[in-house]
């Protein structure tokens, strides 16, 4: 099964996906701290209702994450690339809600960073409140996986060892395009890929993970609790831009893709921002 958060006519509301159609949910906005787990699966659905996915503007799955943590250096070939030693503990990082943007919306070039670069992940999206979780427990936590490309700044992500300056750029970082239930994906064997105007510039499978989802999700809720809607950036594979010779930055009018076998795609059109342009 799987879910999203759409706007239709001004309205926002959550949909399951049926095939070409959204079928809404009743009383229910968006994915996020108010849908837990038990929401989702109880909640009444209005087949009457049915709208056309090509009809709505999907959004982030969860517009509004109390928390989003991300992930480095957690595919070998990607800390091969990096020249760096393998990580005994997950390198962590955090993004804001103001990052996010839907599936198809255009990633904006800034025009302070002339190092826009591509990292295809899966992210992880909770569904039940946890602390201190065990590794054992941890998939009963989750409600679902979908698909982000973490844009990074990269000459902003190095002017210091920390990376958030690089990371957490707004409007910069989409995610969809669903919400995808465990049930319906094998992490084992699923590939996936980022694709810059048609050539394949990242791929692997999510059983090359360092870090495993649930030494994640225990990682992270030794110190924090963990909410519904709360993300987990799982990491990118090798061939980031950065680390290629001769290196591969996005351009204005680039088209960029990030692919989850079982669980969807994110397609964005790359579009220079205005200099002029401020944000209120």
């Amino acid at each position: 099964m799987a879910y999203t958060t759409f706007e239709h006519n001004g309205v926002r509301r959550v949909g399951e996906v049926r095939g070409a159609a959204l079928v809404p949910l009743e009383g229910i906005t968006e994915i996020g701290l108010g849908t837990p787990l038990t929401l989702l699966g109880d909640a009444t659905r209005n087949d009457r209702d049915q709208i056309p996915v090509e009809e709505a503007q999907l959004l982030p799955v969860v517009p509004n994450p109390s928390k989003i943590f991300c992930v480095g250096l957690n595919y070998r070939a990607h800390v091969k690339e990096t020249k760096r030693d393998l990580p005994t503990y997950p390198v962590l990082f955090p993004k804001f809600a103001s990052n996010l943007i839907g599936p198809h919306d255009d990633i904006m070039l800034p025009p302070e960073s002339s190092q826009v670069d591509y990292e295809g992940e899966l992210v992880v999206v909770i569904g039940r409140q946890g602390r201190r979780i065990v590794e054992s427990d941890a998939l009963d936590h989750v409600l679902g996986y979908t698909v982000a490309n973490d844009t990074t700044m990269r000459d902003f992500q190095y002017k210091t060892h920390q990376w958030m300056q690089g990371k957490a750029w707004d409007a910069s970082t989409p995610v969809g395009p669903y919400v995808v239930t465990p049930d319906e994906i094998d992490l084992n064997n699923a590939g996936i890929r980022t694709t810059l105007n048609g050539e394949t510039v990242q791929e692997s499978d999510l059983s090359m993970l360092i870090f495993s989802i649930p030494k994640l999700i225990a990682t992270i809720s030794a110190f924090t609790v963990l909410k519904p809607g709360d993300l987990i950036f799982t990491g990118t594979p090798g061939g980031v831009g950065y680390r290629r010779d001769p290196q591969v930055f996005l351009n204005d009018g680039d088209k960029i893709s990030v692919e989850i076998d079982g669980v969807g795609a994110v397609n964005n059109l790359v579009r220079a921002e205005p200099k002029t342009q401020t944000w209120q």
